[in-house]
This record gives C-alpha cells, structure tokens and sequence, in this order.
C-alpha cells in the first residue's frame, strides 16, 4: 500500500488481483510449454520466483486445476496437467459439433459489424504469424470465435466452450507450433468467414468442420513428438 500525493488516495494491491495474475502467467506458461505437462509445481519455489504470497498462489492453482490445466494430487501437490490423446480426441470430436452448429446458427444472424470483428481478428492473427507469437495466435483466433458464439442464438454452446476453454487454448498452441500450421489456420478461418458471409449455413458448418479436424491432425501430430521427447527425457521440477 502506498500514498499518491498529499491528498490520501492510496493505492490498494487486490489479493484477488494477484491471484489472476499468478493464474495468468502460469497459465501462459503451460500454453507456451515453459511448463511441461507433468512437471510438478513446487508451490514455494514459484511463489518466491513470482513475487506472490503462497496463499495467493495456492489460489491461483486451485483456479487452473478447476480449468483443468493442473491436477492437485493429495501428498504430491500440484503438477501441470497432462492430456492424453485419447482425451484430447474427445475434446476435438466435441468441437466439431459444437462449434459447427455455432457457425451455422451464426450464419444467418451474423451482422456488418460482427464480420468486421472478425476480420478484425484474423488481421491480428495474420500479423502474428511472421513473428511466431502464440500467445497473439491464440487470442485473435478466441476473439475470432468469440463473435460466433456470442451472437449464434444458443448461450449453452457459449457456457459449453468456456468450461473447455483452457484445455482448447493448450491443445490449440501444440497444434499451431507445427510449422506451417498457423498459415494454414488462417486460411480455413478465412473460409469459414467467407462461407458466413455467402449466407451459407451448409457451407459455413462444413468449413468449420473441416478447421478442427485439420486442428486435430496437427496436435495429434505435436502430441506424439512431445510424447516421445518426454519418454526419452525425464519431467524437472519447476525451479
């Protein structure tokens, strides 16, 4: 806590501010693959490294493992979670339904102002591409989603996304760190676009489709090269 000027505001560090800060950063570091799934969170160690207090970061955990990003193991504590593939096939088989049917319901309530949003973002995801930012990557493309759900008529599609939303943000930045999938993303978000803006409901579900089963093909494929990687070296403790 700290004065500004003579007049007695003071400026007043939230506890739950912190607490979405710390969620954030290492949830950032999971997407990045800074932490590795399975490596264990050493709860004293990264409250010194972060600067926070180990309640607050004891709360931040506790907020990713309810994302699913981290398991909270009784007399192990906490690690970064590791989704397996048959896991991960799921989520992809359950994205193609729900978003195809978002996409196709968007389709005929989509707005002037709603393709610019999401033109918008496929811009930003663009000028992402070159400089290999994922983090940029990852949240054009959420925006770019975004829109759809909120304005495709059924808020049950938006509730069922967000309780996925971690676990599709970290298997999104496996899939877009194989080269050339990035481009290849923005390309079939593109037709997607342009199939809502044709006023196709046909069009623009099969090209939504077609978006997450190329998705899965690209993470499957990072999956088992991080699979193997890991089984030739051993997970560290975050230090």
């Amino acid at each position: 806590m700290s004065d500004i000027g003579e007049d007695g505001l003071q400026l007043v560090q939230s506890p739950t501010l912190v607490r979405q800060l710390a969620a954030d950063t290492i949830r950032n570091a999971i997407l990045k693959g800074a932490l590795k799934p399975g490596e264990r969170l050493v709860e004293a160690t990264l409250a010194k490294r972060m600067g926070v207090s180990r309640p607050s970061l004891r709360e931040a955990l506790m907020q990713l493992a309810a994302e699913k990003l981290v398991t909270i193991t009784p007399n192990r504590g906490p690690a970064v979670a590791a989704i397996g593939w048959p896991k991960a096939q799921n989520i992809y088989e359950l994205r193609a339904l729900i978003e195809a049917e978002a996409v196709s319901n968007f389709t005929s309530r989509a707005t002037a102002e709603n393709i610019e949003a999401m033109r918008r973002s496929l811009r930003n995801f663009q000028r992402a591409i070159p400089k290999k930012d994922i983090a940029r990557l990852l949240e054009s493309t959420s925006d770019f989603y975004a829109t759809i759900i909120r304005f495709c008529g059924n808020p049950i599609i938006g509730e069922v996304l967000i309780g996925l939303n971690a676990r599709i943000s970290f298997l999104r930045a496996r899939s877009m760190s194989r080269p050339g999938r990035s481009r290849r993303s923005l390309a079939e978000m593109t037709a997607i676009l342009e199939a809502i803006e044709s006023g196709s409901p046909t069009k623009a579900r099969q090209a939504a489709v077609k978006h997450v089963a190329n998705a899965a093909i690209a993470a499957k494929s990072a999956f088992f090269d991080d699979h193997g990687k890991s089984a030739r070296s051993p997970s560290k403790q975050a230090t």
